[in-house]
């Protein structure tokens, strides 16, 4: 059985911000798969998500010297940047654009088998959001995988609604509810 090993992302973009190309590549090699699948699900898109990862490690190298652990954790702080990168894609393109469907079950069912997680708690595979992580952990599971999955992998309330297998209406009162909650915790 093989046992992943801790991979420290604090000091991978420690090393980027004095230079070291490897670091980043290391951080490219661990999650970039992650961080397509991501984009993708913002993007709709694989062309357009490739542009955008791109564009985000460009970001993560430049940055890489802003990072302040004591605000976050570094995992975190990369996957918020290849986030914002697809969101500010989206609302700089003038039309919709949407992705074949198989493109999309194909890179859910990579990123699903690649980490043998298929369908566990969302929660437990972003260990390392940092501060967060103590208000994340008071919420219950449905509000917690709800918010995860609509801030951090980009879902849309039907694509959460259709993962979590609840209602549409009951999705958006969890987001809702959660995020009032993480804002009294985190206040």
């Amino acid at each position: 059985m093989n046992v992943p090993t801790e991979f420290d992302y604090e000091a991978a973009l420690a090393a980027c911000a004095r230079g070291d190309q490897h670091a980043l590549r290391s951080i490219y090699d661990r999650d970039g798969r992650h961080l397509l699948g991501v984009a993708l699900r913002i993007v709709r898109r694989r062309q357009v998500a490739e542009d955008v990862l791109h564009d985000a490690f460009l970001a993560i190298w430049t940055k890489s010297g802003s990072f302040d652990p004591r605000r976050g954790a570094g995992r975190g702080w990369i996957y918020s940047i290849v986030r914002h990168q697809a969101l500010d894609t989206v609302r700089g393109s003038s039309r919709e654009v949407q992705a074949a469907e198989e493109t999309l079950d194909a890179i859910g069912a990579d990123s699903a088998g690649a980490d043998g997680a298929g369908l566990a708690d969302a929660f437990e595979r972003r260990m390392d959001l940092g501060r967060l992580h103590d208000c994340l952990v008071g919420l219950d599971p449905s509000k917690r995988n709800s918010i995860l999955y609509a801030y951090v992998d980009g879902c849309s309330h039907a694509e959460i609604a259709a993962r979590m297998q609840s209602p549409l209406g009951t999705i958006k009162a969890w987001i809702k509810r959660g995020l009032n909650a993480l804002k009294e915790c985190m206040g």
